[in-house]
């Protein structure tokens, strides 16, 4: 098979739970197992940091994995779901897994697929510990997919275990309480394997507190070490001030991501930092101020309040449920603009009403959907928001609505597009050439 063959393989031969939902989830990790062992438990060979949360895993998997880089590491880094490029989601020191490496891993293991029958995540999470311990790498960051406790990442023992935050999404699998959920996401703490838990909650430190007795490790919360007190947001560029809570001291440091809802991730990340280097990993603080000055062009991260066009300005960013709706709408009060355009998709297993009920009614709609069998058709989208006084015309894929928009905004117009990760990966950046030749003609 070429690498094309071989991803409509993956694609269509694997439940894939972007596409069909739960029904793809294997709960447990038999498969995980077995597969590792066929390859010779590459997992065991190469050390990791292992991060679970509702919101932020992703940015803090990409800022770790850029500090870590810029202090002179070979760093692996495995996320989910890509945007654009299956192979975004495996990377060393930034640069995507080979075409002829999938190729090679699939023919190999096909054989083993057909007899267990794994899922797609399943045969992904292999493959990047395949791929990092055949890279040698010094280290590997490990975004956990879903949960924690029964994903498929979590058959490592890592140096570092990180909780970003809790909140209630993918309630039909992980539970319908902030306690139920906390439980699963603290699934990925190890024996004796110090875990920085991102934002403290009432409802979750009784849960977090019983698993690391358990499990005799400590706790580190980041918010309670560092805060964020002022920043300065300018021609989308972000510059923050953090206090150390014990000494008062304040640094100043810039990153390139520049939604102000990175302030919660970035102290996670820091308190991180602290944890890696006292387990001995050097990490100066120059390392540390480049790597968070340049995630984006480290390690290829997207759709976190990722401006695409400027005149109107257009921003895409993956938030996709309530916790980050809220914090997506706190950054809209903040730009200055004349009208605002909301282009939204959601999938059907999200709680799509407690979005609807967080955006803004004076907002111009534009109700679409990515194309995938999850999805929740437009029309039906556009049916919920009426309900909460949000009125907009319906397309049936993304660009259709980006086209749409941007054929009656206006320069100093605010254009933003979310609701689901798929939605955004499926946004062409050709379309603002095609409108603009529309236009002049």
């Amino acid at each position: 098979m070429n690498y094309q063959e071989t991803i409509g393989y993956l694609y269509n031969a694997l439940p894939m739970f972007s596409r069909i939902g739960a029904a793809a989830i294997k709960k447990d990790l038999t498969n995980i197992e077995l597969l590792c062992k066929r390859l010779g438990d590459p997992h065991r060979k190469c050390k990791a940091i292992h991060i679970a949360g509702t919101n932020g895993k992703g940015s803090v998997s990409h800022m770790l994995a850029s500090v870590l880089q810029s202090a002179g590491y070979t760093v692996g880094l495995y996320t989910s779901p890509h945007l654009k490029d299956f192979r975004e989601r495996i990377r060393i020191n930034g640069t995507m897994i080979s075409e002829d490496f999938i190729i090679e891993f699939v023919e190999k293991v096909k054989p083993f697929i057909e007899e267990i029958a794994p899922s797609f995540f399943e045969i992904t999470v292999a493959l990047a510990f395949e791929y990092f311990s055949v890279g040698k790498v010094d280290i590997a960051v490990i975004e956990t997919g879903l949960g924690g406790r029964l994903d498929s990442t979590n058959i490592i023992v890592p140096e570092l275990c990180v909780i970003t935050n809790i909140g209630l999404d993918h309630v039909n699998i992980l539970g319908d309480t902030i306690e139920q959920i906390a439980f699963e996401k603290a699934g990925i703490i190890k024996e004796g394997v110090p875990a920085v838990i991102g934002e403290s909650h009432v409802l979750t430190e009784a849960v977090f507190a019983r698993v690391a007795l358990q499990k005799n490790t400590k706790l580190l919360y980041a918010d309670r070490k560092r805060y964020v007190d002022e920043y300065h947001y300018k021609d989308h560029d972000l510059t923050l001030s953090v206090v150390n809570t014990a000494t008062n001291e304040k640094k100043t440091i810039s990153l390139d991501l520049t939604g102000i809802y990175q302030s919660k991730n970035l102290v996670t990340v820091l308190a991180a930092i602290d944890e890696l280097r006292w387990l001995g990993w050097k990490i100066p603080e120059e390392a540390l101020r480049q790597g968070l000055k340049q995630v984006k062009k480290t390690t290829g991260l997207l759709g976190r309040w990722d401006v695409i066009h400027r005149q109107p300005l257009v921003v895409m960013d993956v938030a996709h449920n309530e916790d980050g709706m809220k914090q997506v709408l706190a950054q809209v009060e903040l730009m200055n603009y004349h009208d605002l355009h909301i282009i939204i998709g959601m999938v059907k297993d999200k709680d799509v009403e407690k979005v609807l009920e967080l955006l803004p009614p004076e907002a111009c709609y534009y109700f679409t959907k990515a194309q995938i069998p999850r999805a929740l058709p437009e029309h039906l989208l556009a049916q919920m928001a009426a309900q909460k006084g949000l009125a907009g015309n319906t397309y049936e894929d993304v660009n259709s609505a980006l086209q749409s928009c941007l054929q009656s905004a206006h320069a100093n117009d605010l254009v933003v597009i979310c609701g689901s990760v798929f939605l955004v990966g499926e946004v062409n950046p050709g379309i603002f050439a095609i409108v603009q030749t529309h236009i002049s003609n």
